[in-house]
């Protein structure tokens, strides 16, 4: 159970607790003949949400961590920014996969990032429709994204993570309570904590059985992954 590999953000890896606000950006949205996207009415974002969005932004590494301890793997972490058009907070697609078998990776998802109160933001996750393989290498080709429909995303519910400003200028925070729902290894419910930095990314992601019982995801402590190019 130690090596299970992070789900990031449950996988910035988990979002829309308030989902009616977040689905409001697509409805006004829609594709038509394959073209591209129409973009929903400006929303301003603030400063939480654009140092997420300029941090998470990359291609993420584990292997320095993975090299001095045996409790975790070497996981590959690729965010991507999609749809830059959209004015409704800025959106990435999402891919996790152990180092030697990146081409076919264990997650997947898409996530937005909008406003919240004081110095904070809210990631939101969303799992993509169909096969998510169709979709397998996408952060190399973000374009490939804008044949999709946002509307077709199917949110996470309960599984938001809230990132606040910490007195180092970090962001950090995690889901609330025991509302996002995981059937993972027996699970009935799943958790997160995330510190993201401009080139250090943290996430904790475990799950637990009805009676509290940690049943995957790592024991001792969070993954850590550092941006490729750059020193933590």
């Amino acid at each position: 159970m130690g090596r299970t590999p992070t789900l990031f953000f449950l996988s910035l890896s988990a979002c829309l607790a308030t989902g009616t606000a977040l689905l409001g950006g697509c409805h006004d949205t829609e594709a038509v003949n394959g073209g591209p996207l129409m973009p929903p009415p400006p929303t301003a974002t603030g400063k939480a949400v654009d140092d997420a969005a300029a941090w998470m932004a990359g291609n993420w590494s584990s292997a320095e961590q993975a090299a001095s301890d045996p409790n975790y793997y070497d996981v590959r972490l690729h965010i991507a920014r999609i749809w830059p058009d959209r004015t409704d907070g800025p959106w990435f697609y999402v891919e996790q996969a152990m180092a030697d078998t990146q081409a076919t990776p264990y997650r997947q998802r898409v996530y937005h990032l909008i406003d919240a109160p004081g110095d904070a933001c809210e990631s939101v996750v969303y799992e993509l429709p169909g096969d998510p393989l169709a979709f397998a290498g996408a952060w190399q080709d973000p374009t490939r994204m804008n044949a999709m429909d946002p509307t077709l995303l199917e949110p996470r519910m309960g599984c938001s993570v809230k990132l606040r400003r910490g007195t180092d200028g970090t962001l950090s925070g995690g889901t609330e309570g025991d509302g996002c729902p995981s059937n993972r290894r027996g699970a009935a419910s799943a958790t997160s904590e995330v510190t993201v930095a401009p080139t250090l990314l943290q996430s904790w992601d475990r799950g637990f059985d009805k009676d509290g019982k940690q049943v995957w995801g790592a024991v001792t402590g969070p993954y850590r992954f550092v941006k490729e190019g750059s020193q933590p």
